[in-house]
């Protein structure tokens, strides 16, 4: 709207109603108000204009003001207007851009409150509403000055006059009365008839209380109707009002005052009241006939949109910024954080949301299957700065009630429930709800998960498992889709034509083309579809290929040019350019493609909206990138689309939209409206048709239609038939609604279609899909469309039933839960994580964290409290209980010891006081679970109210979002980017990734799509058209009975290399090597994990540890501390010492590889032996088949772990594994501690064969070798038996539920529930006997203190159960701190009663008699008790309980075996080949295997394997792992290799290359391309590009850069040899080294290498950074005037700066680069450029006054002689240059002449005006020239530079000083490797205009370098007057005063000694 006017609506051209004006007084204002009936000056609330904050937008409220009109007769006048209170975030308009320049570049609220007319006796200035930061000082103020009493007492009657917006400017007058008044802050609060509320101070109030006159505490009327109090209407006013050139978008929303958020609405019948005659006149409406703003297509056809052109969808639109919407804006839907970043004018940073932003999540369909919450910021809704005092309203309930009415129609205003749970009124703390439902309804084995057998989450798991169940699923049917084409329909039927071609056949290859964010999960998904089919032999069946790509942001972009050779182009809006351009600028037009599938933007669609969702026409980004896709679809036309976008997504509008077609029978029916901030939802529910050119045209579109206005309409169709029926136009009318249209031709809306003209006919099919259902553990509700062309035209085609069957079809529930796609904690990838934040980042963060003042007594101004505190009342959590973390202010934490310390030393108060309250809710369920050893996934990025402490359904991950900080407290740490990404399908560890920080990688995470998901999608499209001929050949009634019936009809595929030979060489016993890690036990406990800092190949600094004498806890002294540590104060602790030299692991490791074989095999009686238990239940019959080889060794917590796997074909999926443990084989007390080593056998089958066996597999075999032991023993698990033991407890302590702090309200919680709502699920759950799943048992809060198995002839062999159970005081260390020890004796062993977690949740816990106090060594467990057992039971008289016992026999026949193979490893010792090492006499079954994703012919003798990158390099390094890792690294223990590996290894020089300098190797460091600076006249900006084809040819020459080490296989020698090139690492390193910094430096590098384990590499001791001091230096004498002369440690600074510049200091530059060598090897190669340089300068850093000035005046003097000497024409001064700030110049020229009389030439320059008296000459003999720090930015002096350099004058060509470089990285671990909120995860650092900034800051540097260069060219004459200082060379430089102040001044010390009395602690 211009200038605050709305359309005319009843305009010819039927446009759709728009907004009417906001309020009377944004037209005028009041500074004070004087009432004339009780004489008071009052206040009026009329505020001053906000200024916006970056982080947030406009405020939420609509503010009420006062305002006042002065009419003729002197009277007053009061009106307002009345106005719906949703927040409007629409784009600015002309006048707001304007007004954003006069309230200083702050973006003004759009959207405005009504406001009352306050009484004046004279015009006062006007006035702006208040910042929020004014209005929180106004009520401050009111507060304190606030002395006299209540005026108006409860009940007061008041009458208020409000306006409608609807364009028709009507009034009506609302009652109202006082119902409650403020005495701290004066203010009353008042509620209006229709249940809308305000609060007003007094004075505000004296304008409208009915009767002012009556007495206090008379009883009123309540007012109607009225005029203002000097007879003129509210009309009158409305016609000054809207004549006064004051531009109602200007204003702001105040947040500040509580009751201006109240927002009236008004609820006016039209006529109401009469306009006024006086109004202004408003912008005539466009003719019908006149060309609309959007661009027609000729010929009559539809138009479609342009992409790149601004469209109206409507007769009028506003555009929004999507920028806009920002914390404060959804401030009812996300937590509130802590201001940041106020600027001087009381702003706030704006943040940048990211428009792909996948922060969304959906509603639960039902109770049973709850879905995960929407994605919420730690931005509070509410308003209050803390939660202690009175509690105040939510600023906005009123908008709140509104928005829950849209939401929810069934909601009533009697407190029912709407959207989310939330009742009407009701802020998101005060909504919140606990969960009290069980995990699960039943207990079921449909509900577990299978064992992950030895999958990592680096394996293939998305390939092999997830994929390649999908391709065999529909295996028969596919292959017979892609084989019809070829003229063989699978039953030797004929060929077809192309029309009906299978898409991805020979005859129609699959030709993609994705515009998908980031990761492009689609091209990947068809990769693996390939490989899967080639594997089954069957991959020339399907012919794909991916064309292009589209991605917008620039980290994503170079992920996408590394991953695919596909076209890339840089937006989805600019795809239908003409032509578009790709990412490197290239006008390239977009290839031909038949697939097109889209993932846009969902932000606006987002169920996080719920307040803020826009509909498509109002183009948001959500709704711009949509239609840019439609466009494409019309533009290109290929065959098929897909469209992915959340739940909320206007589905079928956007079907329309794609299909041209409407249902008839929808017509009126708002249904389809989304809840948007903006559109006029209901007002108008026409769609406006004209008659144009014999056409009928749409004109105007109500919100309800998914049509486009300038749409032709073709005609209507009647049901099931594709004929379109031409409409009839009503006579001779010029416009026509739709209804008119329909009932003027008798149309049946019912069965009839509206059919829009269109060149393609697309018919669509959208379908909601669950990520969990496919394979994956997440939660993610998608909707998929499925759009295509049907052969014969006809738009009811049934394709999509037939597409969406298979897709049903092709669900796969979960079967592995979350923890399998986890990285194990000694990972690479959490190495270097946890090292960054034991690093510099970490440390910044800390810092931060450690200044927070105390969370909970309100100290932080957040609003984040309300909700903590409100969710532990309702959850039944005492309030400060803080069992868990132990929290406190600064910073002070005590956590369990398992969880990542260095982690939670970044977390802020909020965050760990939420892991408090998620953990206490997990042991309130009915069944109770500790997070410390249960999976748990929470969400702690959002406020704990949003957050479900357990989602729908266990094992299963939340949805992933972009900023989502997920924490698994189980694992004690967060969930990091590829492990997001894992969680997505997307194969991480196939991707070729660059430098993406962990926050990109979860970005790229959260807005990709679900790879299997997606997967099913594609596939279903490529084979719905087989199955139609198939359905229609078997005549079936039901389409999935005939896909299961087709995929019945053929075989399934065997896989390749899904065998391998029986083993029959020689083999050797393993008797004497377990005798010998048995000898080693004590080595290996001592070098083992002592610490969870340890965890991730760290070995802790510290030689002192701490270990619990009893629960055998152990951490080291640095990781326990008082302010920031762990727990440890339950523990009984015995410190010992751990040399560094003993606790090393690396010569352990060493030493364990040198012994250890690579195979082992069992034998095959023994296997027979095993398999005799039970009719071999646990399927090992097969194993003896198998050969084991080593996969890996790790350190654990007092022990090493060495696997081995057998494997399916020898390197495929495992089927067995064999564990061998040593060192304490058990966990037990200190004094019953045992050493020795341990095997185990598994066998992986019952998971892998059908019958499947959920649930972990347990071994079924075991051996032990204590120490000093000689007889080593087999067991084998017999069935278990069952008996009843005798429980009986006494004395009482506190249960886990009562330690955590549940108090009785969580008790009385269940009870509700199963007697509520549930109490029919909990009758069943009675009957089940799952009654304690529900309730609590009576005496729940007391568990026994000593527990006595009276019945002591209970055993398993001679183990006796009976005795006294004492329960141990450790917390944290077992499940719900539940041990009870029956200590040893010499008659007895030592024996624990624990209680055994389900980790996964897919059941309740069970308490077990085990001999270790570990619950995971379950071959230790003797005794299972029934889940319903609960500690506190056996304080009840009912004490006898069945148990199973677990029973072992011994083993005669099984031995371990050490095969001899024909592998040989072999290493030159001394050689100057590039051989490193080499594996020799590999099986040609393996050759083929290691080498067919390179050689796919089989018919290449050698092959350089593709390790380092592409699709398949990932498996290639698997299979290579397999193969030769174990083997290479015994080898290298054993006999070494041609480099020393170890840390202390000297380097190695390397002699110089011949050809080229070290670092100027072209082949191995590709020059980059020359930038070029173009100028966009449409931006008015300078854009720097790089020529189009050298810029591929740049990426392509990286890609083919050589690598540090080749990996070459030879199938004749059957050898596969592993190079190592240190040449490439030295070249990287030097290029790090002379990059950039001129010529020749390259002859100076000298390099050396070496070769390192990283295993042996330790952590690099820190030094702190020593300051040069100048003692020992001779001194240097200077003659000074006067008596004035140099101290002595004055005249040895002289002499240092003398010898720095007379070249006599030197100091060494280093470079370091690290190539890993790919694989499980752990190798790096390590290259060290340097070379010697001379010290070109300094700092004299003494401190004020010390007479740094007087220091350099006398290094001037000291070689001012010799500097006139060398002066010389044209350039070369004998000048000092002092560069100083503005007002030191003449300081300086006072101490020159104060100090010398030799320096006479002393020239100032204090602006761009001085050079106009200076010539070059006079700069040539000046001895000191002095000039300002900011000369650059001096007006006139880069154009004065500009016109010496080139002559130009033109504004562009002159550089721009940027105003910040735009380059500044993130310095701490929030933005970086932690997300720092979950709206803006990047804090900041991603913000868009930091591309812009930076290439500012380019472009001034590139011009600014060029000018120099330029004029240093030229030859002026010495006369020559105003040459830049730039022109000239001087003798030396000083910068004066870059630095901090370091005095303290009087008020510093005062606040130092102040701080020292804290009691805080924090200063101290």
């Amino acid at each position: 709207m211009s200038g605050g006017t709305a359309a005319d609506p009843s305009s010819s051209s039927g446009g759709r109603k728009t907004r009417a004006k906001r309020g009377i007084t944004d037209y005028f204002s009041a500074a004070k108000s004087t009432s004339s009936r009780d004489n008071k000056s009052t206040s009026p609330s009329s505020t001053t204009s906000s200024a916006n904050d970056e982080s947030s937008s406009s405020s939420a409220g609509s503010t009420t003001n006062a305002a006042s009109l002065k009419t003729s007769s002197g009277e007053e006048s009061a009106a307002a207007v009345k106005r719906n209170g949703k927040k409007n975030n629409s784009r600015a308009s002309t006048n707001n851009k304007a007004a954003e320049k006069t309230n200083g570049g702050q973006r003004s609220s759009p959207r405005r409150a009504a406001s009352s007319a306050a009484a004046t006796v004279k015009k006062d200035p006007p006035t702006q509403k208040k910042s929020t930061a004014a209005a929180a000082a106004k009520k401050k103020a009111a507060a304190k000055s606030n002395t006299t009493k209540q005026k108006y007492p409860i009940g007061t009657p008041l009458s208020k006059i409000f306006l409608t917006e609807d364009g028709t400017n009507q009034s009506q007058s609302f009652s109202g009365t006082v119902t409650h008044y403020d005495d701290k802050l004066g203010l009353y609060a008042v509620k209006y008839e229709d249940d809308d509320e305000e609060e007003m101070s007094e004075g505000e109030l004296d304008q409208f209380v009915v009767n002012n006159n009556v007495k206090k505490g008379a009883k009123r009327k309540s007012g109607g109707k009225r005029e203002a109090a000097n007879g003129m209407t509210v009309d009158d006013a409305l016609a000054v009002v809207e004549m006064m050139d004051v531009d109602s978008e200007n204003e702001h929303d105040d947040d500040g005052i509580i009751g201006s958020s109240k927002k009236k609405r008004a609820r006016l019948n039209n006529g109401n009241k009469k306009k006024s005659s006086t109004t202004a006149t408003k912008p005539a409406a466009k003719p019908a006939t006149e060309k609309p703003e959007y661009e027609v297509l000729t010929n009559g056809k539809t138009p479609r949109r342009n992409a790149k052109k601004k469209i109206n969808y409507a007769d009028v639109q506003e555009k929004y910024d999507d920028e806009a919407f920002t914390e404060e804006e959804e401030e009812e839907e996300r937590p509130k954080k802590k201001k940041r970043g106020v600027t001087k004018k009381g702003g706030k940073k704006k943040k940048e949301d990211d428009d792909d932003e996948d922060d969304d999540a959906f509603e639960p369909d039902s109770e049973k299957e709850e879905e995960e919450e929407e994605e919420y910021d730690s931005t509070s809704d509410d308003d209050d700065d803390d939660y202690i005092g009175k509690k105040k309203k939510s600023t906005t309930a009123a908008a709140k009630k509104k928005s829950a009415k849209t939401d929810n129609k069934s909601t009533k205003k009697d407190g029912k429930k709407g959207k989310g749970g939330k009742k009407e009124g009701e802020s998101m703390a005060e909504s919140f709800q606990p969960q009290t439902n069980p995990t699960n309804w039943q207990i079921e084995s449909k509900f577990n998960f299978l064992d992950p057998c030895g999958m990592e989450a680096t394996d293939d798991i998305i390939a092999d498992r997830i994929i390649g169940e999908q391709v065999e699923k529909c295996l028969p049917l596919l292959e017979k889709a892609l084989r019809y084409d070829n003229g063989n329909n699978g039953n030797g039927a004929g060929g077809n034509d192309r029309g009906d071609s299978t898409l991805g056949s020979a005859n129609e290859p699959l030709v993609l083309g994705t515009a998908c964010s980031g990761t492009d999960a689609p091209a990947l998904a068809l990769t693996l579809v390939q490989e899967q089919l080639e594997k089954r032999g069957k991959g020339d069946l399907f012919q794909h290929d991916h064309v292009f790509s589209c991605e917008k942001e620039a980290f994503k972009q170079a992920y996408l040019a590394r991953n695919f050779d596909s076209l890339l182009y840089p937006d989805i809006v600019k795809l239908c350019d003409d032509p578009p351009k790709d990412v490197y600028g290239r006008p390239v037009p977009l290839p031909s493609h038949n697939l097109f599938v889209a993932g846009t933007s969902c932000k606006n669609f987002s169920a996080l909206r719920s307040r803020k969702m826009i509909d498509i026409e109002e183009m948001g980004c959500s709704g711009e990138t949509f239609l840019a896709a439609c466009e494409l679809l019309f533009k290109e036309k290929p065959k098929y689309a897909i469209f992915e976008n959340v739940e909320k997504a206007p589905w079928s509008k956007m079907s329309e939209y794609i299909t041209g077609r409407v249902n008839l029978s929808t017509v009126g029916d708002n249904s389809k409206i989304k809840k948007t901030t903006g559109s006029a939802k209901g007002k108008s529910d026409h769609l406006i048709l004209i008659r144009k050119d014999g056409q009928i045209v749409v004109d105007s579109v109500p919100p309800q239609y998914g049509v486009r206005c300038g749409a032709v309409v073709s005609g209507y169709a009647k049901d099931g038939s594709a004929t379109t029926h031409k409409f009839k136009w009503p006579g001779k009318e010029s416009t026509c609604t739709l209804d008119k249209l329909i009932s003027h031709n008798g149309v049946d809306k019912k069965s009839a279609t509206l059919v829009l003209e269109s060149d393609v006919v697309y018919c669509a099919k959208w379908r909601k899909v669950d990520t969990k259902m496919f394979g994956l553990p997440q939660t993610r509700q998608r909707v998929y469309m499925f759009v295509w062309q049907p052969d014969d035209g006809n738009f009811d085609d049934d394709l999509g039933d037939y597409w969406d069957t298979i897709v049903k079809y092709l669900e796969s529930p979960v079967r592995h839960s979350l923890e399998s796609f986890i990285l194990s904690n000694d990972h690479d990838i959490i190495r270097v994580f946890r090292e960054a934040l034991n690093g510099p980042p970490g440390r910044v963060t800390n810092r931060a964290v450690n200044q927070a003042p105390d969370f909970w007594k309100g100290h932080s101004n957040s609003g984040d409290l309300k909700h903590n505190k409100i969710a532990r009342e309702r959850l039944g959590i005492e309030d400060e209980s803080r069992f868990q973390t132990q929290w406190g202010p600064f910073g002070e934490m005590q956590i369990p010891p398992h969880y990542w310390l260095e982690y939670f030393k970044c977390q802020n108060q909020r965050e760990v006081d939420m892991v408090d309250i998620l953990h206490s809710s997990a042991a309130r369920d009915a069944e109770c679970h500790d997070s410390n050893f249960a999976s748990f996934f929470w969400n702690i990025s959002q406020n704990v109210s949003k957050e479900k402490h357990r989602g729908a359904m266990s094992g299963v991950a939340g949805c992933i979002s972009p900023g989502g900080e997920f924490f698994l407290p189980h694992a004690g740490r967060p969930l990091l980017g590829c492990e997001k990404l894992l969680l997505q399908g997307i194969p991480y560890f196939r991707l070729l990734l660059g430098n993406e920080t962990e926050v990109q990688l979860g970005d790229m995470a959260g807005n990709a799509m679900s790879l299997s998901v997606v997967n099913a999608t594609m596939m279903a499209a490529m084979m719905c058209k087989q199955l139609r001929r198939d359905h229609i050949a078997l005549a079936n009634t039901d389409i999935m009975d005939t896909l299961k019936a087709v995929n019945k009809t053929t075989e399934k595929a065997s896989l390749k290399s899904d065998s391998m030979a029986k083993f029959e060489g020689e083999t050797t016993d393993t008797e004497t090597l377990f005798a010998e890690l048995s000898s080693l036990s004590k080595e290996a406990a001592d070098s083992s994990i002592k610490c969870t800092c340890e965890t991730s190949g760290k070995t802790s600094s510290s030689e002192n540890f701490l270990r619990c004498r009893d629960c055998s806890m152990s951490c080291c002294r640095d990781c326990v501390h008082t302010k920031q540590g762990y727990q440890v104060g339950s523990h009984d602790i015995n410190e010992h010492i751990l040399t560094n030299e003993v606790h090393a692991h690396e010569k352990f490791e060493t030493k364990l590889r040198s012994i250890m074989p690579a195979n082992l095999i069992l034998s095959q009686d023994g296997i027979n032996e095993i398999a005799a238990v039970g009719k071999d239940k646990y399927r090992v019959a097969g194993l003896s088949e198998f050969m084991f080889s080593l996969h890996r060794m790790r350190r654990e917590k007092n022990k090493w772990v060495i696997v081995y796997y057998a494997r399916e074909g020898g390197i495929g999926e495992a089927v067995g594994e064999f564990k061998i443990t040593i060192g304490e084989v058990e966990s037990r007390s200190q004094a019953a501690t045992i050493l020795g080593v341990q095997g185990e056998l598994t066998s992986f089958f019952p998971a892998k064969k059908d019958p499947l066996v959920y649930g972990r597999i347990r071994p079924c075999a075991r051996l032990r070798l204590l120490e000093g032991e000689s007889k080593m023993t087999w067991l084998v698990k017999e069935t278990e038996s069952s008996t009843f033991l005798s429980i009986v407890g006494s004395g009482t302590t506190p249960s886990f539920r009562v330690q955590v702090g549940l108090t009785d309200e969580a008790e009385k919680a269940m009870v509700k529930n199963s007697g509520a709502a549930q109490k029919k699920h909990f009758k069943a759950a009675k009957e089940r006997g799952e009654e304690r799943r529900w309730l609590y048992a009576k005496n729940w809060k007391e568990w026994p203190e000593e527990i006595t198995i009276e019945d002591g002839t209970m055993y398993d062999g001679d183990v006796s159960l009976g005795g006294n159970y004492v329960r141990l005081g450790c917390n944290h260390t077992f499940n719900q701190n539940a041990c009870w020890i029956r200590r040893k004796t010499d008659s007895a062993p030592e024996l624990y009663f624990l209680i055994k977690p389900d980790v996964s949740r897919n059941g309740p816990d069970s308490a077990i008699i085990s001999s270790s106090s570990c619950h995971d060594d379950v071959c230790s467990i003797i005794v299972t008790l029934p889940w319903t057992w609960q500690p506190c039971d056996a304080l009840v008289d009912e004490n006898r309980v069945k148990v199973a016992v677990s029973h072992w026999a011994p083993l005669q026949k099984l031995k371990c075996l050490v095969p001899k193979t024909n592998l040989s490893v072999d290493a030159p010792k001394k050689d100057d080949s590039a051989v490193l090492i080499k594996m020799n006499g590999i099986s040609e079954h393996d050759m083929d295997d290691i080498c067919c994703r390179d050689d796919e012919s089989g018919s290449e003798d050698v092959v350089v394997l593709k390790v380092h990158s592409g699709s398949k390099a990932q498996q290639t390094v698997r299979r290579y792992n397999v193969l030769c890792a174990a083997p290479f690294l015994q080898h290298a223990a054993e006999n070494g290799l041609k480099y020393d590996l170890e840390p202390n290894a000297s380097w190695i020089q390397m002699k110089r290359p011949s050809d080229a300098y070290f670092g100027c190797c072209n082949v191995t460091i590709p020059p980059r391309p020359q930038e070029h600076w173009t100028y966009d006249e449409e931006r008015k900006e300078w854009l720097r590009s790089s020529e189009m084809e050298a810029s591929r040819q740049y990426c392509l020459a990286l890609q083919k850069a050589p690598q540090c080490f080749d990996f070459i296989a030879d199938r004749k020698e059957g050898s596969l040899t592993v190079k190592c090139n240190p040449l490439v690492a030295a070249h990287r390193a030097a290029f790090a080294l002379i990059e950039g910094r001129g010529d020749m430096m390259e002859r100076d590098v000298s390099v050396e290498y070496r070769l390192l384990s990283s295993s042996n590499q330790t952590d690099p001791v820190l030094n702190r950074f020593r300051l040069h001091n100048c003692q020992n230096l001779s001194e240097t004498s200077v003659t000074l005037k006067g008596q004035f002369e140099l101290y002595e440690r004055q005249k040895k600074a002289v002499t240092k700066m003398l010898k720095v510049e007379n070249g006599e200091v030197d100091f060494e530059e280093i470079e370091m680069y690290e190539a890993p060598m790919p694989g499980k090897t752990g190798w790096s190669l390590n290259a060290k450029a340097s070379r010697t340089s001379r010290l070109r300068g300094g700092v004299i850093a003494d401190a004020i006054g010390a007479g740094k000035t007087v220091i350099s005046i006398a290094i001037i003097l000291k070689g001012i002689a010799d500097a006139r000497r060398k002066r010389e024409v044209p350039r070369k001064s004998s000048a000092t240059l002092v560069v100083v700030p503005p007002a030191l110049i003449n300081q300086w020229k006072d101490e020159i002449k104060k100090f010398t009389d030799e320096l006479p030439n002393v020239l100032c320059i204090y602006d761009d005006s001085s050079f106009d008296d200076i010539t070059v000459t006079m700069m040539l003999e000046a001895d000191v020239v002095i000039c300002p720090v900011d000369l650059l930015e001096a007006k006139n002096y880069m154009t004065r530079l500009t016109r010496v350099a080139n002559g130009s004058k033109r504004d562009i060509d002159i550089p721009k000083v940027p105003t910040s470089t735009g380059q500044i990285e993130k310095t701490g671990a929030k933005g970086v490797w932690i997300p720092a909120t979950s709206q803006d995860p990047y804090g900041g650092a991603n913000n868009p205009n930091n591309q812009k900034r930076r290439n500012e800051a380019a472009r001034f540097t590139y011009l600014y370098h060029e000018y120099i260069n330029a004029i240093r060219q030229k030859s002026f004459d010495g006369n020559k007057k105003g040459i830049p200082l730039e022109y000239f060379e001087y003798e030396r430089v000083f910068v004066d005063e870059i630095h901090e102040c370091l005095c303290t001044t009087k008020d510093e010390l005062s606040e130092a000694k102040k701080n020292s009395n804290d009691d805080t602690g924090f200063h101290k």
